[in-house]
């Protein structure tokens, strides 16, 4: 009769605890699609670039996503910088994760899905600079930086006003091909600029070549005879170790205007030689991998001691680091906004369209984010950062520095 009652009373204290126990919540888990390429043109530089994004997206889970029971999940699919690839993938990744937000690569991505992902209301982040072919309101592709001509014609000004003595038009020259759309744009924007303002440069040539070139040496020879200043090439590394090779053979040294995802570091890496774009440029709208203590170094410093980054300090890092921190900011913003259930592709690009994120809250790794319906990418007042190598490093040529007007194209 006592063990009967003792059970009893053990039976009732036990439920009472259960019943008063605090309740767990349910962690919810929001998917994000990242595109990348391991198998083609970025196959050498890709594995910077996915470090910086996995590494601030574990981060953001720890630090923020834990206290609010919440969890992003990355899965990422190689589409090997092809448009036809990207295309034909996108409904099998939409019907699998349902993704919120979309971590794109290039011009392919951009080309293959810009018209597609309005219909599926999921927005498209970009770490690279915009394309002239998505200048246009209401989009659903969002580019952190402005175009690449916009890009071009900060250094070009720059350039002019630092660099040529006598202050004449300066001789630009462009490597590129026609195998994206992208690639193409880069040119047509280019032109665009110098025909628009003949007092500042003057557009040499357009050099259309493969993807991947074996050898520019003959192309480069009519550049070098022209008297060209600079070799713009935005592309990627192939054509940058293509273009560098040409001049090596030829015996000249024309400057040589990178961009943030084939730059100073990836392109002497694939060229073979730790110092081999020494007093070339890379160029871009974001943090620069120069050694000095920014705020998005102590960053990255922190994410390489407490959340496993092991990608180096460089460019292709920094615009996985910045297209993530975009990312999880704006899923953050709309959680607090509109709770874990109502986390959609189009609550997130509504949220991206109407915050304006400061510098702190990019970590230092953009001077800030602001979009609008008008333009695919940040309508406030962007600036360059300009690197070059010395002695294998990125050392920093100049910061801050002005983007000017660039007409549509």
């Amino acid at each position: 009769m006592q063990r009967n009652t003792f059970l009893k009373l053990t039976t009732v204290l036990a439920t009472g605890l259960l019943l008063n126990a605090p309740a767990h919540a349910q962690t919810t888990t929001i998917n994000v699609a990242a595109i990348a390429d391991f198998a083609g043109p970025y196959a050498s530089v890709m594995p910077q670039m996915q470090g910086g994004r996995l590494a601030v997206i574990e981060w953001w889970n720890k630090e923020v996503g834990s206290k609010l029971n919440v969890q992003i999940a990355v899965k990422t699919f190689d589409t090997r910088y092809d448009v036809a690839q990207t295309a034909s993938l996108w409904p099998g990744i939409k019907a699998e994760l349902k993704p919120v937000l979309v971590l794109g690569l290039g011009g392919p991505d951009a080309a293959a899905l810009q018209q597609r992902l309005p219909d599926d209301k999921v927005p498209m982040l970009m770490g690279t600079a915009a394309y002239g072919f998505g200048w246009k309101p209401d989009q659903w592709v969002l580019n952190l930086r402005p175009t690449y001509p916009h890009e071009a014609a900060g250094f070009l000004e720059w350039f002019r006003a630092t660099k040529l003595q006598d202050k004449r038009p300066v001789k630009v020259a462009i490597i590129t091909s026609e195998a994206t759309p992208a690639y193409a744009d880069m040119a047509k924007g280019l032109q665009s600029y110098t025909k628009a303002n003949p007092d500042k440069a003057t557009f040499v040539e357009a050099i259309w070549t493969e993807v991947q070139p074996t050898d520019l040496t003959l192309p480069v020879r009519r550049l070098v005879n022209a008297g060209t200043d600079v070799i713009v090439i935005q592309t990627n590394t192939a054509q940058a170790v293509a273009a560098k090779r040409a001049l090596q053979a030829l015996g000249k040294n024309v400057p040589i205007m990178l961009s943030l995802h084939n730059g100073v570091v990836g392109s002497s890496k694939a060229l073979g030689d730790p110092n081999g774009f020494a007093d070339d440029f890379e160029v871009g709208a974001i943090a620069d991998a120069t050694e000095d203590d920014t705020a998005a170094r102590k960053f990255y410093r922190m994410l390489q001691e407490k959340h496993g980054l092991k990608s180096g300090w460089n460019a292709m890092t920094i615009m996985g680091l910045g297209q993530s921190i975009v990312a999880v900011r704006a899923i953050e913003a709309t959680l607090k906004a509109k709770g874990a259930g109502k986390v959609t592709g189009e609550a997130v690009r509504e949220t991206l369209l109407a915050s304006q994120f400061t510098s702190n809250d990019l970590m230092g790794v953009l001077p800030g984010m602001d979009f609008s319906n008008d333009a695919p990418f940040p309508t406030g007042t962007s600036k360059v950062n300009i690197a070059t190598m010395k002695d294998g490093k990125v050392v920093r040529a100049a910061g801050d520095v002005t983007v000017p007007m660039v007409n549509k194209w």
